[in-house]
């Protein structure tokens, strides 16, 4: 784990950066350009309506990033196997890969919530960010950054060239988050767009970090967190039994 966080801590450029930029471009085009030429979302202007779904992106990217990185570097360069053959069980080995790239999505999550406050204090006809069910963002947020730091170890062992970790972030997990509600409530979309919507895992996280901070739900947060905490448990277990099947790790 120490080494897995000295990795990504010592090249920030590379690391935080650049999620950090984005979303501030974020913000600057829909939460303030376009954001002041759209209906507020009851009584939340757009820029805190966005904010639970970018804040979403940034942890569910960067944890999912980081785990298919960290695994397919590993196998790629060869040294993964000194992983396997230290004194450590395969759940410490996934668990270590995991929390590392689950931490990596938690920091990256609090600076875009930090840039969002910076934001709406620059905008003055917007409401500072206030947390309405702290403890409702905080379990979401671990329990996100877990399941998808869990799917990035299967897709790091699954990888087999660096485009495949590519295609993985940019044409699934990302595509799955904007058509995910973070820029739209569901309840502007006619049917059968809505329940479609639905099959979209994406719509229960961005929905229940959403009722975190807002305090208005369309879906019963709840079962929302309960659901994802099963699906985070069964892939942690996922990646521990692909482990001690070698899977992606032996030839």
């Amino acid at each position: 784990m120490r080494r897995e966080i000295f990795r990504y801590v010592r090249m920030p450029q590379s690391t935080f950066f650049p999620p950090l930029i984005t979303n501030a471009l974020y913000f600057i085009v829909f939460g303030i350009i376009i954001g002041g030429r759209i209906q507020s979302y009851g009584r939340f202007s757009y820029i805190l309506f966005i904010l639970p779904g970018l804040i979403v992106l940034g942890v569910v990217s960067q944890g999912f990033q980081n785990a298919t990185f960290t695994i397919f570097h590993g196998r790629w360069e060869d040294y993964i196997e000194e992983i396997q053959t230290a004194p450590l069980s395969y759940r410490e080995m996934v668990l270590a890969y995991v929390l590392t790239s689950a931490l990596r999505g938690i920091v990256v999550g609090v600076c875009i919530t930090l840039i969002g406050a910076i934001f709406t204090v620059l905008d003055p006809g917007t409401a500072t960010v206030g947390v309405a069910h702290p403890l409702y963002v905080i379990a979401f947020v671990l329990v996100i950054s877990i399941l998808f730091s869990a799917l990035g170890v299967v897709g790091g062992l699954w990888a087999s060239t660096f485009d495949d970790l590519a295609v993985m972030n940019q044409f699934i997990i990302q595509p799955l988050v904007f058509v995910g509600a973070v820029f739209y409530p569901l309840s502007v979309l006619s049917q059968p767009w809505r329940t479609v919507s639905l099959i979209n895992p994406m719509v229960y996280m961005v929905d229940g970090v959403r009722y975190g901070f807002l305090g208005v739900a369309g879906i019963d947060p709840n079962i929302s967190l309960l659901v994802l905490t099963l699906a985070a448990i069964a892939t942690v277990g996922l990646d521990v039994w692909l482990f001690k099947a070698g899977y992606g790790l032996t030839e």
